[in-house]
């Protein structure tokens, strides 16, 4: 058979095969440098937590659970599998950080990589890991504060491969309405902030909003929560509130213009360190007089924080009416009793009087050091 062939294809034929040929050696080559593994299945590194909450109290101490694994089966090489316990990863990274209220941001709590460890900001000296096992990244806080309650992300990270587990820090505790001396709705979300603040508590969540409303608490004024949104919880219909027709429920008003509008509060406390008590005086006291009293006792006038912690907490119970450090009068029941407090064991709320009247006691509170 005569095989008929033009110049050009001959010599386009010819120079494929040459380049193939060139193609297949250069592969041969670079295959006695690298080696590449490929994985069908996906990422094989996973991270858990054992449990989704963790309940503390302010001033003790908390371990939010995290562990990681990796499927041995899908590593090729023994040579690199991470949980062989004859071969250490220093490249391997933990890495924890707070979720804000409104999920906008994240905050360094703590990384740990090899034997590299460093905390951050006001966790800084309060959190190490736990490091139980190879693979345990639970993360250990002390000291805990009422500012540490939230989401925590626990994150780990091995070369290409990271996994995430969330875990949240709640705190034991009692929420309470606030509003300041120059009355309701006088508070923008920072003023809000502040004042919860000075009352030895935070702007609380609506989880904790929510809770407190599952145990009955029935508040008809607006508050600002931790996440700039305004709400209030009605466990009585009424038509002051909402409507006497509505079912029961936290009343939202929605986010709203944290500079401009104003509305009251609801503040977080938790546990203390130190002792709440009642004054025994032998004569009633004006507001500074009270002030002065609690100094010469070795201690401070009360924060209104302080007395729904000790009732809510202690079970304190007084019924005799007192100063408190932002001037308002009140006293705390967890004996409903006539003439005080007959229907409901409660923080009693006297207002804010004149400073100057000498119709009071005064609450003190004296920090242990």
């Amino acid at each position: 058979m005569k095989v008929i062939c033009l110049l050009p294809v001959c010599i386009l034929v010819f120079f494929s095969v040459s380049q193939a040929d060139n193609f297949e050696e250069a592969y041969s080559d670079l295959e006695h440098y690298r080696t590449i593994y490929i994985s069908e299945n996906g990422p094989q590194l996973s991270v858990d937590a054992a449990q989704p909450k963790v309940v503390s109290q302010r001033g003790g101490n908390a371990t939010l659970p995290c562990k990681f694994n990796r499927d041995s089966s899908s590593v090729q090489n023994p040579k690199f599998n991470r949980d062989s316990s004859s071969v250490q990863n220093p490249k391997l990274r933990i890495k924890w950080t707070k979720l804000t209220s409104d999920y906008l941001k994240e905050i360094d709590v703590f990384v740990a990589m090899g034997f590299h460890k460093k905390s951050y900001g006001r966790f800084h000296g309060r959190v190490y890991l736990q490091a139980a096992s190879e693979n345990d990244a639970s993360l250990v806080i002390t000291e805990i504060t009422l500012e540490d309650y939230g989401k925590y992300k626990c994150e780990v990270i091995d070369g290409l491969e990271d996994d995430t587990a969330v875990v949240s820090l709640d705190l034991q505790g009692i929420v309470f309405p606030y509003f300041p001396r120059m009355g309701r709705y006088n508070l923008n979300f920072h003023d809000a902030e502040k004042a919860c603040r000075d009352q030895d508590a935070i702007v609380a969540s609506f989880e904790q909003l929510f809770d407190a409303w599952r145990n009955g608490l029935d508040w008809c004024n607006a508050g600002w929560l931790s996440d700039g949104s305004v709400q209030y919880p009605i466990t009585k219909p009424r038509e002051p509130c909402g409507g006497k027709n509505t079912i029961p429920g936290v009343r939202n008003y929605g986010m709203r213009d944290k500079q401009k509008e104003r509305y009251d509060v609801f503040c977080f406390t938790s546990n203390y360190k130190g002792r709440f008590y009642y004054l025994i005086h032998p004569s009633k006291l004006t507001y500074d007089e009270a002030v002065r009293a609690c100094q010469k006792d070795g201690a401070q006038i009360a924060k209104v924080g302080q007395i729904y912690a000790a009732w809510k907490l202690l079970g304190y119970d007084r019924c005799d009416a007192g100063w408190l450090a932002d001037g308002s009068v009140r006293y705390p029941i967890s004996r409903p009793r006539r003439r005080c407090s007959p229907t409901e064991a409660a923080v009693r709320f006297s207002g804010f009087p004149d400073k100057k009247h000498k119709l009071y006691g005064v609450y003190c509170y004296k920090s242990e050091n």
